[in-house]
């Protein structure tokens, strides 16, 4: 993997790059559309790839090695050819989701035991052989295994978690190195900075991981919790100590407002659930501000769904109709609900890229805060 920095904002650490990878290039600022098991929820490829105009997606370590499973995936020859998708895909390695399992997991220094959330079963996690299963999948950028720390942790906690991710990344980069991808095409592998919301534990993890070398950097343990002006103090302290040359991808954030800040500080790559979830339970994200789609006011609004929208949802259906297609308990409401939400994500990260290359991002930026955060 490889990447070019074309261009920085004045004003501002906003960057405009290109990510090269066996599967294609990615232009950044890049947000990819989670594929938690394989598939974006509701979504067919072909919506991603001529509406949503998705470069990359996400795949998730845990569940797809609780289902299908590894041996079924290196039958398909990996996941691209296993569901089809042929561009760029990034596997999260599992952590997030062993964390948020709670009282069904446990943590020790071999790693991490846990028992499926399917039916009860067994597992156990550990640095070497996410690694294996993460060749398994066959994704093009894979993660480390970290221990995700709470938002609310206190600094004795987070200090002992980020010890902890730190001889498990470790031991990652060790198997990474000792062994090779699957299926032809390279891997990279993006160490995880941790270390909660204090910053003389956020420097400490971005130099240890600084001094690995790596294709690129991952943030993570944010939007878990904390408040959000911690969250953005925590990315200008990592991103002052992380390499210029390489991406960064700030994991599972986060609201519209949330990515232009995260752009406006160095980031690169986004992932996060948000506008697939809110889009299938009727919030929708426009140009103007956030919509409820059930609310009444949108009734008899046969005007369609973002005016100055972009994607063919926005053109094809009124508000009116979407309204009552959640109302009735349609599933095309939630699917048109999602697209159009991933369409907006999708845009929003290629104007910003645009406003970056004319140079006029930050006031750009400061004008849409404050459309976006707007109730209709």
């Amino acid at each position: 993997m490889k990447f070019d920095l074309q261009h920085t904002s004045g004003g501002s650490k906003a960057r405009a790059g290109l990510i090269h990878t066996d599967h294609g290039t990615i232009e950044t600022p890049v947000f990819m559309p989670v594929g938690t098991v394989g598939s974006v929820k509701g979504i067919h490829f072909r919506d991603l790839k001529a509406d949503v105009k998705a470069r990359i997606i996400l795949g998730n370590t845990y569940h797809l090695y609780l289902r299908p499973g590894t041996e079924v995936l290196e039958m398909a020859g990996g996941l691209h050819r296993f569901n089809g998708w042929d561009k760029p895909i990034l596997t999260d390695s599992g952590g997030f989701q062993v964390f948020s399992l709670g009282d069904i997991r446990k943590l020790t220094e071999e790693g991490a035991r846990f028992q499926s959330h399917i039916d009860g079963s067994r597992h156990l996690f550990t640095p070497e052989n996410v690694m294996d299963i993460q060749r398994s999948i066959g994704a093009d950028i894979i993660m480390a295994f970290d221990e995700c720390t709470p938002g609310d942790a206190d600094y004795d906690y987070a200090k002992k978690s980020l010890e902890l991710t730190q001889r498990w990344l470790e031991r990652c980069v060790d198997r990474f190195s000792s062994t090779s991808p699957k299926y032809g095409y390279s891997q990279s592998l993006f160490p995880i900075v941790q270390g909660c919301v204090y910053p003389d534990l956020r420097e400490k993890a971005a130099e240890h991981v600084v001094r690995l070398g790596a294709d690129g950097y991952a943030i993570g343990g944010l939007s878990v919790g904390e408040k959000e002006e911690d969250m953005y103090a925590m990315i200008e302290v990592v991103n002052n100590i992380l390499p210029l040359d390489r991406p960064r991808y700030l994991m599972g954030v986060g609201t519209p407002v949330n990515i232009l800040e995260g752009i406006d500080r160095g980031i690169d790559m986004f992932d996060c659930v948000m506008p697939t979830r809110n889009g299938r339970n009727g919030m929708l994200f426009t140009k103007n501000g956030i919509i409820n789609i059930k609310n009444n006011k949108w009734a008899t609004d046969f005007s369609p769904i973002d005016p100055e929208g972009d994607s063919f949802v926005d053109q094809e259906y009124s508000k009116a109709y979407l309204r009552h297609l959640f109302k009735a308990g349609e599933m095309l409401g939630p699917m048109i609900g999602s697209l159009h939400n991933l369409a907006f994500y999708l845009w929003l990260v290629d104007e910003a890229r645009r406003q970056i290359l004319a140079g006029t991002f930050s006031s750009w930026k400061a004008e849409m805060v404050i459309r976006l955060k707007k109730r209709l």
